[in-house]
């Protein structure tokens, strides 16, 4: 997997055309790259992962509040472990969010700097065309990506508050009680896993834009 990150991240240095082969700065230029290429796909992962988890959280908590269950302490043991991996899933998505934020903005600075440094005017402009192009894909993940860590934050929140109350009183009155504010949650939770999709959709963008062949 390393391999392939850091194949794609040669690729894409080659396919910019950047300078960071001139005045000695190869070696800084391709750390660069190989971070944002490895932020990129570690987001992608994540985010699936995620969206995943949505679903499998969701369904626990489907399971949990059906009523008539002989015994509620298995579903609910069920839903509290898949809460706390959606937990994990959506710490690992914020972070990997930030990293890349942070990664392509240092890549994309370092790039542009390097674009004045090319005495063919063909070349120096098509690196900043490319620059630019990329630049403005990049941009959509942390931009979309602000709303979905708002947004999953409250969902958490709910998730969790339903499992405190339901651990105090785990009774078929219980569940009777809660089972509204529990069906909006799963709700909640499709409408956080669509308003991931842009995000995925602008990471599919980039990858094609960097590693698709020109038909």
């Amino acid at each position: 997997m390393k391999l392939k990150t850091h194949s794609l991240a040669i690729y894409t240095m080659c396919l910019f055309g950047t300078a960071s082969l001139i005045g000695g700065c190869a070696s800084t230029g391709m750390q660069r790259s190989v971070k944002a290429s490895t932020s990129i796909q570690d987001v992608d992962t994540e985010l699936r992962k995620l969206v995943v988890q949505c679903d499998t959280t969701a369904t626990s908590l489907d399971a949990l509040i059906k009523p008539e269950q002989p015994d509620l302490k298995k579903p609910f043991s069920k839903y509290s472990d898949q809460l706390a991996k959606l937990d994990h899933e959506g710490k690992k998505v914020v972070k990997r969010l930030d990293e890349m934020k942070s990664h392509s903005h240092d890549y994309f600075t370092e790039w542009e700097k390097q674009g004045d440094a090319f005495t063919n005017p063909e070349i120096r402009e098509l690196s900043e065309e490319r620059r630019a192009k990329l630049a403005e894909i990049y941009a959509r993940v942390p931009k979309t990506g602000a709303g979905v860590k708002g947004a999953y934050t409250n969902y958490l929140t709910n998730l969790q508050e339903i499992q405190k109350y339901l651990s105090n009183d785990l009774t078929p009155k219980g569940i009777e009680a809660i089972t509204p504010v529990a069906t909006k949650a799963v709700q909640d939770l499709d409408t956080l896993k669509t308003s991931i999709q842009p995000i995925i959709a602008a990471l599919d963008e980039i990858k094609a834009e960097l590693y698709s062949k020109k038909k």
